[in-house]
């Protein structure tokens, strides 16, 4: 199993063995803290045995805090800081940690294996349960190789990603494969040894029970500030080089300036950036205008779509699961290349989106739940602020679909589904901050977070999300709406926060440009065989409809840019059938050892 996962921990291969026989545990280590042999895994200290996924950034504070109570350290590691707040705080030992994190921690005079999973589900946490065993990993192709794990894949389940990405693969605790489950975001879950009864118990929900309209946005912006460059301090923390991803979006590029800051301007401090010269997806004048202001040690890579088509196979096997974007192979490339220059770690801007209120589509819940209209808004984003559905969008399903197929219109992927594979939608969000919450606790930024650590960890890198921070959301969500979204400004919060430090030209922006190759060219220039050859001989027949698919084709060779994304999806899920659950079936299985 840990073999299988050897790219996420390079440096160190470790098994310990306990409890009679009855369980053991490993670890690929990626030595990020302490990387001496002192802080190894699976960490053993007082009875207690630790394998652990992640990071805690505070855990020099909690260090000092543990000491004063008595404690004795051996390491300077974040992993014995773990055992001693488990011995201190029990349960609660979670609450006390800012980070990202999944582990598993043995307690030999409990009897009792207690599990963890960090608040919104940066790092993962995979097991399965029955027949007299548990087992769990940080990824599905190590469980997938036990023979007691089945790769039954749960098609209804897929096909609702694929028309609606926000509601993920592995949202709660289900997973797209129904042998394996997660331990959701902000979750621990205890297991006796005896007869392996499990408790799964939610320790952080993120919500605010009021607003807070005491705060000026003014004192609200600096009281966020604060807490962002104080996220962006803690996650600097390494005993390896750190560096930064940097688009030329308001997310990663206030993170950049705020590391500069935090650094001084004598320090080196690399950025990592995905460029497309030539193309409106290109952001180039933008990253210039950071790099001029925070004057990081710049790298650029040029994804193509020949260097996709020839690493689809590899790509789609370091997912497990298919991807909705080919922004995701551009992300896969920027770690690859912090791995090609010697940095282990990368700050990324992830979530900000999801938990500050960035994409435009956010303004409709914004003024279903009462959010203060504007000209400004209609004039920047009309489109978004549809109320009411048209016409066709009010029909019954499969009067739609048979509509669309008749009139050879639409991009709706639902429409390529085979009429009997059933889709659901969730209604839309009573306001601004239940879609948030929606979004960034039980939706697309689960996904989001899945990618960035497959991507990360095929390179052997660590992603760090400053926008994360629990500190930050639960601001977030006691603030009025107004100060996250009024007068037509998305992440209004971040900008006025960002006054002085980030260059207006990034700072005021205000059409989203997502981290998105052009996808429609790279179609026309190498990608639209691969997708005729997915859609002739794919493996997934009773998923698709051939027909549509087509028709999609033509209409795309036509001129009709709408086909690409769901192109793409045809692509990317097809791909990820031949190379991970082919991969998956061809190789051994191996019966647990106990």
């Amino acid at each position: 199993m840990i073999g299988s996962m050897a790219h996420r921990g390079p440096d160190g291969s470790e098994v310990w063995a306990g409890a009679e026989g009855r369980l053991v545990l490993g670890h690929r280590r990626l030595a990020i803290i302490d990387p001496t042999p002192a802080s190894a895994q699976p960490f053993i200290a007082h009875g207690v045995t630790l394998t652990y996924n992640g990071e805690i950034y505070n855990y020099r504070e909690i260090r000092q805090e543990l000491l004063s109570r008595g404690h004795v350290f051996a390491t300077e590691g974040d992993a014995e800081v773990i055992v001693a707040a488990w011995r201190q705080w029990g349960e609660a030992c979670v609450e006390f940690f800012n980070g990202m994190f999944a582990f598993a921690l043995w307690d030999q005079a409990k009897g009792q294996l207690f599990c963890a999973r960090d608040r919104f589900g940066e790092k993962p946490f995979l097991y399965t349960l029955g027949g007299g065993y548990f087992a769990f990993a940080s990824e599905y192709r190590a469980l997938l190789s036990l023979q007691q794990v089945d790769g039954d894949v749960d098609h209804a389940r897929l096909a609702r990603f694929l028309v609606s990405p926000a509601d993920g693969l592995d949202r709660g605790d289900a997973t797209l494969f129904p042998a394996i489950r997660q331990l959701p975001p902000a979750h621990v879950m205890v297991l006796d040894q005896h007869d392996l009864t499990s408790r799964p118990r939610c320790y952080w929900l993120g919500r605010s029970i009021r607003l807070n309209r005491r705060l000026t946005p003014q004192a609200a912006a600096d009281a966020f500030r604060d807490l962002l460059a104080d996220s962006v301090r803690l996650r600097l923390r390494s005993d390896v080089p750190v560096g930064s991803c940097l688009s030329g979006g308001l997310d990663s590029s206030a993170i950049v300036c705020l590391a500069r800051r935090e650094l001084g301007p004598d320090t080196p401090y690399h950025t990592f950036s995905g460029r497309f010269p030539g193309t409106s997806a290109d952001e180039g004048p933008y990253m210039e205008s950071v790099a001029a202001l925070a004057h990081p040690v710049r790298h650029d890579v040029e994804p193509k779509p020949e260097t996709l088509l020839a690493e689809l196979g590899r790509f789609a096997e370091a997912n497990e699961l298919p991807v909705d974007s080919a922004s995701q192979y551009a992300q896969y490339c920027v770690f690859r290349l912090a791995r090609q220059n010697g940095v282990k770690v990368l700050l990324d801007g992830q979530g900000a989106d999801e938990i500050l209120g960035g994409y435009e589509q956010y303004f409709a819940a914004y003024l279903r739940g009462g959010g203060a209209d504007s000209p400004l808004l209609h004039s920047r984003y009309g489109d978004a602020l549809t109320q009411v559905q048209p016409w066709h969008a009010r029909l019954p399903a499969g009067l739609r679909r048979l509509l669309a197929h008749n009139l050879g219109k639409g991009s709706d992927l639902a429409f390529g589904l085979a009429a009997d594979v059933p889709v659901e939608r969730r209604p839309p969000a009573a306001n601004l901050h239940e879609a948030l919450r929606r979004d960034a606790l039980d939706g697309f930024l689960g996904t989001l977070l899945r990618y960035g650590d497959r991507n990360s960890m095929a390179h052997s890198v660590e992603a760090r999300l400053p926008f994360t921070d629990h500190r930050i959301y639960e601001l977030i969500q006691s603030l009025p709406v107004e100060y996250l979204m009024g007068e037509g400004e998305t992440k209004r919060l971040l900008r006025a926060a960002m006054a002085g430090i980030l260059p207006d030209m990034v700072r005021l922006r205000w059409r989203k440009h997502g981290f998105v190759p052009p996808q429609v060219t790279w179609l026309h220039q190498a990608l639209l065989p691969a997708v005729e050859a997915a859609v002739e001989d794919g493996g997934l027949s009773s998923l698709w409809d051939r027909k549509w698919w087509r028709g999609a084709i033509r209409r795309f060779r036509a001129g009709d840019t709408s086909q690409a994304p769901p192109l793409w999806k045809v692509l990317a899920t097809e791909s990820w059938r031949v190379h991970f659950l082919g991969g998956v079936a061809s190789r051994p299985k191996f019966q647990p050892l106990l």
